[in-house]
């Protein structure tokens, strides 16, 4: 950040739910990558607390769709480093996960160089590649949706998303517009419910009282494609919320919106195998309902 460009109070807002340990979660930071046009970029990788050497985490990534340059013209500081950002790595590590945060310069090549650079250096990051999640909110949104489409090359686990721009579906142009008009990428634009893979597990996350231009139009639309083509998805609607509500309105609904998140993540990040050894597991097991997403 340049002394000319002061932090938006935006920039400084952290989630509204807290956990046990989360101030104790392992941060590796500046760690480089090569970005799309071969240029080093920076990712920060947040470990759970008392992470070994030798262990391998399931990782979730937050997904960046706007250029750091220009985000960090209006906001004061490059999208990994908002407090919003960090609260969240934490909140994912202190969860039993890892997490990354990372710079770009274009968003969605630079985002496949940060999948690229984990599949190559999954051991030395201490994660695993094979149980991949990512997190997105509001202008984020369309970018991560481009991961979960059926040709996409990274192969994703799960996904959460929050107060999110989705698809234009039906003719509509609300998600391509509000893009030009705020600079976030597009890169679904023409796709469809049924290009995305039936099988990747969603948590969609609405705010009632979203004040975003067309926001809740897009994601009602998308919803009911995804109900009518089955597709597994966890609904959750903030009635009261507003827009980033899960760093501005204090209320026992955020918070629990957000436990129920990384509830989701962690349930379907634990894969097939973790979940039966759970629940087949005696008493005194750590397998309990709060695992599961509501």
């Amino acid at each position: 950040m340049s002394e000319a460009t002061p932090h938006n109070d935006i920039a400084t807002k952290q989630v509204v739910y807290t956990m046990p340990r989360v101030c104790d979660a392992i941060a590796r930071r500046e760690i480089e990558f090569l970005a799309a046009d071969g240029t080093a970029l920076k990712m920060d990788v947040y470990h759970p607390p008392d992470s070994g050497l030798d262990t391998r985490a399931p990782l979730v990534v937050i997904i960046a769709g706007y250029p750091d340059a220009g985000f960090e013209r209006i906001v004061g500081c490059k999208f990994k480093d908002m407090g919003s950002t960090t609260s969240w790595a934490r909140l994912i590590a202190a969860s039993g996960m890892a997490a990354i945060a990372y710079t770009n310069r274009e968003p969605i090549g630079d985002l496949h160089a940060v999948l690229e650079h984990v599949r190559q250096n999954a051991a030395a990051l201490h994660v695993d590649e094979n149980r991949l999640g990512i997190w997105a909110s509001s202008g984020n949104v369309p970018l991560a949706l481009s991961l979960l489409m059926d040709d996409a090359p990274a192969r994703v686990t799960c996904a959460a998303l929050f107060y999110g721009y989705t698809l234009d579906l039906d003719g509509a142009t609300g998600v391509a517009e509000t893009a030009r008009a705020f600079g976030f990428v597009n890169p679904c634009a023409g796709k469809r419910v049924d290009d995305l893979r039936p099988d990747i597990p969603l948590f969609l996350a609405r705010a009632g009282k979203d004040q975003m231009p067309g926001v809740n139009v897009a994601m009602d639309r998308f919803l009911q494609d995804v109900v009518t083509t089955n597709r597994p998805i966890t609904f959750v609607n903030h009635a009261a919320g507003p827009h980033a509500f899960d760093v501005l309105d204090d209320s026992h609904t955020s918070r629990e919106i957000v436990k129920r998140a990384l509830s989701f993540l962690r349930f379907a990040l634990d894969g097939p195998a973790s979940r039966r050894r759970q629940d087949t597991a005696g008493a005194g097991s750590h397998c309990d309902a709060s695992r599961v997403p509501r």
